[in-house]
């Protein structure tokens, strides 16, 4: 019983700790690896020429302090072959158990393979190239994850993947 009180006295004190640990700079040291791929895509206002297969396939490198590094290959809306390099921050909102968390992820980068007809598709596309910035909501289940991407006012993608 006694050693439940420690326990449940000392981990607001051990939590508090955590969340003062700097985050800038980012530590160059990889906690993990997670490969992903494209489940679902879906198009809010969707046009005949719209491609909802992506084919996605993306890896990225992880921190230990939820900074992450990582390049993405897909097939966009128009069916041309694209690539998303980018960093980003993960941030955890919830935690039910030691197992499985919730959280929010926010990416930004380059993102390259809009071309001809559809260049003027995303805003500030020079020579096929362009920033982008991609928020997504996931749950990390021990070594699985998923995520809900939303990708500017055009549609919305769930990716699932695996950490190694």
């Amino acid at each position: 019983m006694a050693a439940l009180a420690s326990a449940l006295l000392t981990a607001p004190a051990t939590l508090a700790a955590e969340a003062r640990e700097p985050i800038w700079p980012p530590v160059i040291e990889v906690e993990h690896v997670l490969v992903q791929t494209s489940l679902y895509t879906r198009h809010f206002n969707p046009q005949p020429d719209h491609n909802n297969t992506q084919e996605l396939i993306s890896l990225e490198l992880h921190n230990p302090q939820r900074w992450l590094v990582g390049g993405a290959r897909f097939l966009n809306s128009f069916d041309q072959e694209a690539i998303y390099l980018y960093a980003g921050r993960e941030f955890p909102f919830w935690e039910p158990s030691d197992n499985v968390t919730v959280r929010a992820k926010l990416t930004a980068g380059l993102l390259h393979g809009y071309r001809g007809e559809y260049q003027d598709n995303i805003p500030f596309n020079r020579y096929g190239t362009a920033p982008a910035a991609l928020p997504s909501v996931g749950v990390q289940w021990g070594r699985f994850e998923t995520d809900l991407i939303v990708f500017g006012t055009a549609g919305a993608m769930i990716i699932g993947g695996i950490r190694f």
